[in-house]
């Protein structure tokens, strides 16, 4: 007999109730898409009408600001208070502690605050219920709070030798006015959705001054030949739109197809034969991907059509829009290691993770940004067991291409080869570590690496163990040794610079 699916009440506007009963999706969806599809359209008013070139960046501030807390008080009702709880205590951090610890206390607070509400409604609502909710622009706005407060740290307790190039390139030198800190924690293109963006990027698209690219190889014509500072989006929104249409229709028409829960049910474990397993636990989790294709991209596509995102230019003179993207979906795909991978998934908050936790962290570094991640995502042990199994993976897949890859690498045949191979290789241990992420349960996931004897496991502690891999520590020494001689062999000869390059990359 089949049972109903009871939906969690929705705590924010009753407006659509109709749209949601004819479509037949629950009402805090319908209106974070609709939610969001009026931000689309009102970004390109705000683009237009309230452009740097017409008004001041307080007219900017406040509307950007009012207008996100519009959005969230008609998708989340009264729980879009926690946005200014979270962010008004971390801002009271912030003025009345010194820059020199404050960096700390605003991580524990804005985190152990997320990690309170997020425990609270695993309670309060359906255990295992996805839906829009309030907590998933909290761990955004968590994001945001943790990386400005590094940021002023970096700009305003360390001094400038102490910090990396990108550390000097985000850092902040002033404190942010409680306009600031509210506009760009909660302003109306990020609020339901993210993406994360550093303050200075956000600061300088509201005043409308240069832009400062990240991209140190951009050819000539970003400074030279292109005069245009402020090009069109129009094409890179309409180019993602339709990405955001065609992942919404995979979603919708294969999901359903290839349920997850199939790789747990004891007649498929019991008689489907292995390889048949392995096949349909990648068709069920590549099935899962496209809803968040759909509403990273669509974020995106927000920030683009207010302006902001603008990233220099391509070799070939085109506007590059990619500057608080979240993900390549190519890359993603065709992903040749575990790194690839993340690398492009979720892209600002690896960035996130790099900046404020890989980057900083004397001891165990990859395990410590694991664990963050899992604490970040949510209460559900699932997580958990996802990111730790993350790391015996990740230690894994260093070790093989640091110990296996080099010896593919003399022939463009054994390459392809060896891609083929790792794709292959990637795309599994993706699906198996994130079995878990999906199931959230503990005995559920135990049980789908039961029927798989826990074989990724034993194999990749193996690999991590038997493949010796040099220390953190030491690759960095390498790394700043070569550099030094950079100066050295580029005068020698000047390709010897691109070939240092490609070396290191490769």
């Amino acid at each position: 007999m089949a049972t109903e699916t009871i939906s969690p009440a929705c705590t924010g506007s009753s407006l659509l109730q109709p749209i949601s009963e004819i479509i037949n999706l629950p009402l805090d969806q319908v209106n974070f898409v609709v939610c969001q599809l009026f931000a689309l359209l009102t970004a390109f008013w705000f683009r237009l009408y309230l452009h740097p070139s017409k008004t001041s960046p307080f007219v900017r501030h406040v509307v950007a600001t009012l207008l996100g807390f519009y959005f969230a008080l008609f998708c989340f009702g009264w729980y879009a208070l926690h946005f200014l709880v979270q962010s008004g205590l971390t801002y009271g951090i912030m003025i009345l502690t010194g820059v020199e610890h404050m960096h700390k206390y605003c991580l524990v607070v804005a985190l152990g605050y997320l990690s309170f509400c997020q425990i609270t409604r695993v309670y309060v609502f359906d255990y295992g219920m996805y839906s829009a909710d309030f907590t998933g622009p909290m761990m955004v706005i968590t994001q945001k709070i943790t990386s400005l407060a590094f940021e002023i740290h970096d700009g305003m307790a360390r001094k400038e030798e102490q910090l990396t190039p990108g550390q000097k390139f985000l850092a902040i030198r002033r404190m942010p006015s409680l306009l600031e800190y509210f506009s760009y924690n909660c302003n109306f293109m990020g609020i339901l959705a993210g993406p994360t963006c550093s303050y200075n990027d956000y600061i300088a698209f509201i005043e409308g001054t240069p832009c400062r690219h990240r991209d140190k190889e951009t050819n000539g014509k970003a400074n030279g030949t292109h005069k245009q500072s402020d090009p069109s989006p129009n094409t890179e929104v309409v180019r993602k739109l339709a990405t955001c249409l065609l992942s919404l229709m995979v979603f919708l028409s294969v999901c359903k197809v290839f349920p997850v829960e199939r790789n747990i049910d004891d007649d498929f474990i019991a008689n489907t034969p292995f390889y048949a397993q392995v096949v349909y636990l990648y068709l069920s989790m590549l099935t899962t991907r496209p809803k968040y294709y759909f509403v990273w991209t669509l974020a995106d596509a927000i920030n683009n059509a207010a302006g902001f995102g603008f990233n220099g230019y391509n070799r070939d003179g085109s506007p590059r829009w990619d500057l608080i993207s979240n993900l390549r979906i190519t890359d993603i795909e065709f992903a040749t290691s575990f790194k690839v991978f993340l690398d492009n998934w979720n892209i600002q908050t690896a960035h996130w993770l790099k900046r404020v936790c890989y980057e900083r962290c004397p001891y165990n570094p990859t395990a410590a940004t694991f664990i963050l991640s899992a604490m970040w995502h949510g209460a559900y042990p699932g997580y958990y067991l996802t990111f730790l199994t993350g790391i015996v993976v990740t230690l894994a897949a260093r070790a093989v291409r640091h110990n296996v890859r080099p010896y593919f690498l003399g022939s463009p045949s054994h390459k392809l080869v060896y891609d083929v191979i790792t794709w292959a290789a990637t795309q599994i241990a993706i699906c198996y570590t994130v079995v878990p992420f999906v199931l959230l349960s503990v005995g559920t996931s135990i049980k789908f690496y039961k029927s798989w004897y826990f074989s990724m496991h034993i194999g990749c502690v193996l690999l991590a163990v038997a493949l010796p891999v040099k220390p953190r520590h030491l690759r960095l020494k390498e790394q700043q040794k070569s550099l030094h001689q950079v100066p050295v062999l580029s005068h020698m000869d000047p390709t010897d610079s691109n070939h240092i390059q490609k070396t290191k990359t490769t």
